[in-house]
């Protein structure tokens, strides 16, 4: 069950469109990390007596040491002006009228995505390396996020969208699900999907959960295990599902080292084909007969993010401590970039039970620098 304590902020460390962080003193020897999802409980100010949910810090996870404000007792009532009629955390204390990009006053959505490529990522981290890898193959194309509500619900919470966003590598976001705080709001991801191509006119787009993953060492029991249905999902839908393959160099669990056992489950569980970026950093590409392996030049992650500034991290690991989870997520950023130049032919739906299981990887060369 929750805990709440309450407290006196001391001190505002930072703040941005949507998130503050700062110190609370809970009677301890130290005043302890806090944030505010502003969209949800308003800002504070120094003084101001609160009280906030410390469960997450009590259990030791992974939301970094911070406590979250749960209400700034300064405000007897608070009200955030909505979106619309579409409620999301519905049922819980915190529902807030959000609306939705569905909801379009008699305008309708597309049903196709077209061809469009769709990266599915099954860490937040990964995004990063799937947006800079993207920007070099295709500059000046248009990279949108979808964010699912796998993982952190706000996404104002994601240090790394915010530096995306600044750095003009993605041109919009869209929160879907439970997930709130995008430029845009959607219900499923079919349909964030088809906001991103009509309304952010975006060319690809990278959907997958924010900071944060839930597992548990068993097959199924992560909500890694989404990604099968977003790439059945873009197949339906007439995009081209590529999936962002989980790997390491530098995790210390066995079953995350080389492929991890996360990306051979979703290879095995989706039912569309899919396509796999293959680099030559990579030694156990898995067989996953029925999809398309295709062979893409190493992209140098480490020195796209030192050119665009970016410190990323996975598990607490930079790019110099585990360079092939990078580099995967880097290929299928090029490969995306490929698709959409036309190097690599869309697969599609109705092709998907006459795979050859015979068939050899597809090899393609991609212009990103090595």
């Amino acid at each position: 069950m929750p805990a709440f304590r309450s407290g006196t902020v001391t001190e505002v460390l930072e703040q941005r469109p949507g998130l503050q962080r700062f110190l609370v003193d809970l009677g301890g020897e130290a005043p302890e990390r806090t944030y505010s999802v502003t969209a949800l409980t308003g800002s504070v100010a120094v003084g101001n007596e609160v009280v906030v949910n410390t469960t997450a810090v009590e259990w030791g996870l992974g939301t970094g040491g911070w406590h979250v404000l749960h209400w700034n007792l300064a405000h007897r009532e608070w009200r955030e002006q909505g979106g619309g009629h579409i409620v999301k955390l519905r049922y819980t204390s915190l529902q807030a009228d959000v609306g939705a990009a569905e909801e379009r006053d008699g305008k309708r959505l597309p049903t196709t995505l077209d061809g469009t490529p769709v990266v599915a990522c099954s860490v937040h981290s990964q995004v990063a390396a799937v947006a800079v890898a993207f920007a070099a193959a295709r500059p000046g194309a248009r990279l949108a996020y979808v964010m699912t509500d796998g993982a952190a619900l706000p996404l104002a919470l994601s240090d790394l969208v915010a530096s995306l966003r600044d750095l003009d590598l993605l041109c919009g976001t869209v929160t879907t699900g439970h997930a709130f705080g995008g430029d845009l709001e959607a219900v499923t991801v079919p349909s964030a999907l088809l906001v991103a191509t009509e309304d952010l006119h975006a060319d690809a787009i990278v959907v997958g959960m924010g900071p944060g993953v839930v597992g548990t060492g068993t097959r199924y029991g992560t909500t890694a295990v989404e990604v099968a249905a977003i790439l059945d999902g873009v197949a339906v839908l007439g995009g081209q599902p590529i999936l962002a393959l989980r790997t390491s160099t530098g995790d210390h669990r066995p079953r995350h080292r080389g492929v991890s056992h996360h990306a051979e489950m979703l290879l095995d569980l989706v039912r569309s084909r899919v396509l796999v970026a293959e680099h030559p950093g990579l030694d156990d590409m898995p067989a996953a007969a029925r999809h398309r392996r295709i062979e893409v030049d190493e992209v140098d992650v480490g020195e796209a993010f030192e050119r665009h500034g970016l410190g990323v991290t996975t598990m607490g690991r930079t790019q110099q401590e585990d360079v092939g989870f990078f580099a995967s997520a880097g290929a299928a950023g090029a490969l995306a970039a490929a698709v959409l130049a036309g190097t690599v032919e869309v697969v599609e739906v109705d092709e998907v039970d006459e795979v050859d299981e015979t068939e050899q990887p597809a090899v393609l060369r991609t212009d990103t620098p090595r």
